[in-house]
Formats: C-alpha cells, sequence, structure tokens
C-alpha cells in the first residue's frame, strides 16, 4: 500500500507532479554550445515516458562566462538556446512529466581552462587551498540578479519549477560552508552571516517569478573534495541553516545524500535522514536521494564494476514515516529509464544491474 502512495500526485504551488518520483540531476556536457538539441529532448522524454513524474534538469550555467565551464554545459540565454528548451519541455509534458530547471553557478570548481578565472566567497576551494579570486562585496548583488534572470527566463520559457543549486561545493554551497567561506564583510563567519548570500539569491529569484511559482533549494553536507564534510553538525544548526531559506521563498528542500537511508544525527536519532530531519525542522515538502534501488553508494563504484539493483523496502519505510515528499532517482534512471513504471509493475526484478561506464557512456 505504502507502494502505491508513492504514486498519488503532490501539488507545491503552481506545479501538480504526478506521482512522487523525480529524476535527479545529472551534468551530461551534451548540448553544443549550450544549446540542448533533440537528443537532449529524446534523453528527457524517455524518463518521463518511463513514469517519472518530475525531471529535474542537469546543472544550468548563468548566463556569465564565470559560472560554468565547459561552453557543452546548456544554458538559458539565446533564442536558439530557449528553442531548444521549449522542445524538452514539450516532449516531457507530452508524457504527463514536468520540468524543474536546476540553476547552477560552479563557483571556485569551475574549471580555467578557457583562461576565465573561477569566482568564490574566498578565492579557495574545498580542500582549501587558493584557486581564482574571491568576489568583492559589491559584485554579489549581480550575481544573485543572475539567479534571478535565468529563473524568470525558465518560467518564461515554460519550465514548471526551477531548483537552486546549493550543493556539492559549488558557489552557493561555498558560502555556507566554513572551509570555503572565510570572508568578513558580513557574509561569513558565523552560520547566520554565511547563510546571507544564499537567502538574498533566494529572495531575488522569488521577487523575479512571482508568489506561486515553486523553488526548490538543493544543499548537502557532502562536497565532491570531502565525503565527510558537514554545513550543519546537528538538528539546531540544521534548522538556523534552513530557517532563513525558507523565509526567503523555498518551497522545496532537496537535500543531496549519498545514501538515503544513512542517519544524518545518530547522536539525535538513530534512524532518521537527513532528509526526514529536513522536513522535521522546516516543515515544507522534501526531496530524497542518494543510491535509490541500489546497492552501492554514489560514487563508491571501481572500474569495471557492475553495481547490482537493492530493495527499495526502506525507500517505502521513510516515505510510511513522513520523512520525504519525492524521491530523486539517478543511476537507476540511466540504466533503466522506465524503472518507475517498472517498480509500479512490480517487474524490477528483472533489472540485471548497472555498469556505470557504459551507462555514462551511452546516456541514452
Amino acid at each position: 500500500m505504502a507502494i502505491d502512495d508513492l504514486f498519488r500526485p503532490l501539488t507545491v504551488g503552481s506545479l501538480t507532479v504526478s506521482n512522487r518520483f523525480a529524476m535527479a540531476p545529472m551534468t551530461r556536457q551534451a548540448s553544443p554550445g549550450g544549446i540542448p538539441g533533440a537528443d537532449v529532448a529524446e534523453y528527457y522524454r524517455r524518463r518521463a515516458a518511463g513514469g517519472v513524474g518530475l525531471i529535474i534538469t542537469e546543472g544550468v550555467r548563468l548566463p556569465d562566462p564565470t559560472s560554468g565551464y565547459p561552453s557543452s554545459i546548456p544554458t538559458l540565454a539565446g533564442d536558439d538556446v530557449l528553442a531548444g528548451w521549449s522542445r524538452v519541455l514539450d516532449a516531457v509534458h507530452r508524457e504527463g512529466g514536468t520540468v524543474a530547471a536546476q540553476l547552477w553557478h560552479q563557483g571556485a570548481q569551475r574549471e580555467d581552462a578557457d583562461g576565465v578565472v573561477p569566482v568564490s566567497p574566498s578565492g579557495v576551494d574545498g580542500l582549501g587551498q587558493p584557486r581564482g579570486r574571491a568576489l568583492e562585496t559589491d559584485e554579489l548583488p549581480r550575481i544573485a540578479e543572475l539567479f534571478a534572470e535565468s529563473a524568470r527566463t525558465a518560467r518564461e520559457v515554460g519550465f514548471d519549477a526551477v531548483e537552486l543549486h546549493g550543493a556539492h561545493g559549488y558557489l552557493l554551497d561555498e558560502f555556507l560552508w566554513e572551509r570555503t567561506n572565510l570572508r568578513t564583510d558580513g557574509y561569513g563567519g558565523s552560520l547566520a552571516a554565511r547563510t546571507r548570500f544564499p537567502a538574498e539569491v533566494v529572495a531575488a529569484v522569488r521577487a523575479a517569478v512571482g508568489p506561486d511559482y515553486p523553488i526548490v533549494f538543493r544543499f548537502s553536507q557532502w562536497k565532491g573534495t570531502d565525503y565527510a564534510a558537514s554545513i550543519a553538525d546537528d538538528p539546531t544548526q540544521l534548522q538556523d541553516l534552513l530557517t532563513p531559506l525558507a523565509e526567503a521563498g523555498v518551497d522545496v528542500f532537496h537535500p543531496s545524500t549519498r545514501r538515503h537511508y544513512v542517519p544524518a544525527f545518530p547522536d539525535h536519532d538513530g534512524e532518521l535522514s537527513l532528509a526526514g530531519w529536513t522536513r522535521k525542522v522546516t516543515g515544507l515538502p522534501v526531496i530524497a536521494v542518494g543510491s535509490v534501488g541500489l546497492e552501492t553508494q554514489f560514487r563508491s563504484e571501481k572500474q569495471g564494476q557492475v553495481i547490482q539493483p537493492a530493495s527499495v523496502d526502506r525507500l517505502v519505510e521513510q516515505f510510511d514515516g513522513g520523512e520525504f515528499d519525492i524521491v530523486a532517482i539517478g543511476r537507476a534512471l540511466l540504466a533503466d529509464p522506465a524503472w518507475v513504471n517498472r517498480l509500479r509493475d512490480g517487474e524490477l526484478d528483472g533489472f540485471a544491474g548497472y555498469n556505470p561506464e557504459v551507462a555514462l557512456a551511452k546516456l541514452a
């Protein structure tokens, strides 16, 4: 019965999702010149046809050279780009799916192979090493406006929601994390000060898209450079971190974890996940994610290893316990675009496994 409940619709503001399954955002670098082509439309269409209620796109670069590299990552600026996204949206909507554009500034993690200097809160990367340059205080409003402009464009072209990428050591997360935020200008130091700029970005986006258009905020403890990193060491800090973002206009939080079932703060609760704690301290809808339907946690595959499917029993228990409202699926959907429909129909026993190298090479 709980699995059946995962196929009930959910409404958040102007967005109604047909079920509780999302496609997790996964960078593809498959849009030459930033323009999503027919292959991109087909890639997302297949997942919507396979039962996914909400597609969260790969990261979309803001319209500024410092925001991302390479150019094959899609953008949201230019007639050709918007025409490409219109084809994507039409394809997904015809299958009954909805789409959120993930807006992304890479911060210090941006490669500088094209000569563009990366910018970040303090000019250091996730290892604490100098990289690029620190943003001046008077540059911050312009970056917030870039997020707002992209969100406004996303709404106008037909996206059903936007997600702000504030996870994994990218720009917004670099403000939240003590290791990458060494500022002394009111945007660094205390947790409240480190949350200030991400909250200003959310407020700018909210002003640009209006009151009912859904804003999702993705955050994480872990970083690409440090799986054990933490921006909140206990539930109180988590509440202090997320409350300003919620007050600024976030509708849905998307706490990214490598394993959806791991307790976030075991000293306070031996079972409650980061998604569960997020829902508990904010009262807002939450998207859970992390190795759903697979035995091996994200980014622990060995070369040539075939990842075997795993039971979704724990996921169902978490949903039944009210820990999340939507679950995002990543690698399993790369391997099997119809994973959601096969779960609904009780056919996942036929899934033979997943070779990440093969799936990533095809990205079909």
